[in-house]
C-alpha cells in the first residue's frame, strides 16, 4: 500500500511540475502580415494559408522556413527561429527554486519556456522586376 501510494504521489508531482507547460502551453499563434495583403503562405512544418494576413496555431518549440508568393511580386524566405521567453525563463526558475527538476525537464522537453521569432512575421513584399540598390546598374 505504502509503494502504490508514494508511486501515486511521484506521478502527480510530475504531472503538475512543468509550469510555463500548465501556465504558458505547448502551441502558441504564429501570425503572418504581408504589405500587400493577400499573399500566399507555405511553411516547412507543413502549416500554410491562401491569403494574408493569416495566423496558426504553431508548437512552440518548432522551428521553420516560411515562404509567401504573390503573383506580381518577388517571392520571399524567412527562417522563425525560437527563443526563450521572459515569462517561460520565469517559469523555469520557479521549478528550479522549489526543487522541481523534473518540472523544469518537462519544460524544457514541451518547449513551454520558448517563443517563436519573428511573431508576428511582418513582410513588404517587392515588386517583379523591381531594382534593388545592390543590383542598381551604375551611371
Amino acid at each position: 500500500m505504502k509503494l502504490k501510494l508514494a508511486a501515486l504521489v511521484v506521478v502527480s508531482a510530475m504531472s503538475l511540475s512543468g509550469c510555463a507547460t500548465i501556465t504558458r502551453g505547448t502551441n502558441t499563434t504564429f501570425t503572418v502580415e504581408t504589405m500587400p495583403s493577400g499573399a500566399t503562405v507555405a511553411t516547412t512544418n507543413g502549416y500554410g494559408c491562401l491569403a494574408t494576413p493569416c495566423t496558426f496555431k504553431m508548437p512552440r518549440k518548432s522551428e521553420f522556413t516560411v515562404t509567401i508568393t504573390k503573383p506580381g511580386y518577388k517571392t520571399y524566405t524567412g527562417t522563425v527561429v525560437t527563443k526563450v521567453a521572459g515569462a517561460g525563463g520565469a517559469a523555469m526558475a520557479g521549478n528550479v527554486l522549489v526543487g522541481g527538476l523534473i518540472g523544469a525537464g518537462v519544460d524544457a522537453s514541451s518547449g513551454a519556456m520558448l517563443d517563436l521569432v519573428p511573431n508576428p512575421m511582418k513582410v513588404t513584399l517587392e515588386p517583379e522586376g523591381a531594382v534593388t540598390p545592390a543590383s542598381a546598374p551604375n551611371s
